[in-house]
């Protein structure tokens, strides 16, 4: 009875094996996940304290000019758009003036006033806006050169707003990009060239060199200052402290206002 047994069972594990051509499988999953944060990196080389000391005649009359005082650099993952905005604490809704600090003197002189425009600063920056040009379907930038005269008013002044971290309307000046999704500039970075930006370093459109300039003439009046009713003081109307009209003109002392340079997700 043993070896019958056992025969059969050696008999049934054959046929098992000629019958079938399974394949004992086991399995572990591993879940790979990639999360793409979004990245916007506004770097800023130059001095965080940029002084204009008016102590001579000439200065007031033909200016001062800081070139190549701040450099930009963009690096972004989305498109995104970039724009100046001035600022200070006496800024608001119906006016944008400078922070006075100091004033000089006993400050009898009834035609001395403190309220300077935000706007008599103005910018240049070393590239055209990436997104084309004024005119050609987005909003202005600060490519033009300085002027002289003040029949380019509106050309340089930088825009002024209560609210700097609400973009600029249409109209009112970008370094890089615009108002519309159509303006944006593309994702990318100074460090490396792609399709929007064909050079790296200081000759990339995602580099720029901001100049700054102050007119104060003589009186100081300001005479290339904005009025800032209109796109934050890119306009051709002139601030009031140098309409024809008026007779006032700065008191002398120390005043203080700062540039927001903000990038934003377009």
């Amino acid at each position: 009875m043993k070896k019958v047994i056992l025969s059969v069972a050696v008999v049934a594990a054959l046929l098992s094996a000629k019958t079938t051509n399974a394949q004992l499988i086991d399995e572990q999953n591993v879940t790979v996940t990639m999360d793409l944060q979004p990245i916007l990196q506004l770097g800023m080389t130059g001095s965080q304290n940029i002084d204009f000391v008016f102590d001579q005649i000439s200065e007031y009359v033909g200016g001062i000019t800081q070139y190549g005082a701040t450099n930009l650099t963009v690096s972004s993952t989305v498109s995104w758009d970039l724009y100046a905005a001035a600022f200070s604490s006496a800024a608001t809704s119906t006016g944008l003036l400078w922070d006075n600090q100091v004033v000089y003197g006993d400050g009898n002189d009834n035609n001395a006033v403190t309220t300077l425009p935000l706007t008599l600063l103005e910018l240049h920056q070393n590239r055209a806006n990436p997104s084309g040009a004024a005119g050609a379907g987005v909003d202005d930038d600060y490519f033009s050169n300085f002027q002289t005269s003040t029949t380019s008013l509106g050309q340089n002044n930088v825009y002024a707003t209560s609210t700097p971290y609400v973009r600029p309307a249409s109209g009112a000046k970008y370094i890089a990009g615009g108002v519309l999704p159509a303006n944006a500039v593309v994702g990318g970075t100074y460090l490396v060239e792609n399709s929007a930006a064909t050079s790296v370093g200081a000759n990339s459109s995602y580099y720029y060199s901001i100049d700054y300039r102050i007119v104060p003439g003589l009186p100081a009046v300001f005479p290339r200052a904005t009025a800032a009713a209109t796109n934050g003081g890119n306009t051709t109307t002139s601030a009031a402290l140098n309409t024809s009209t008026s007779t006032l003109y700065a008191r002398p002392g120390v005043y203080t206002m700062n540039v927001k340079y903000v990038l934003v997700e377009n």
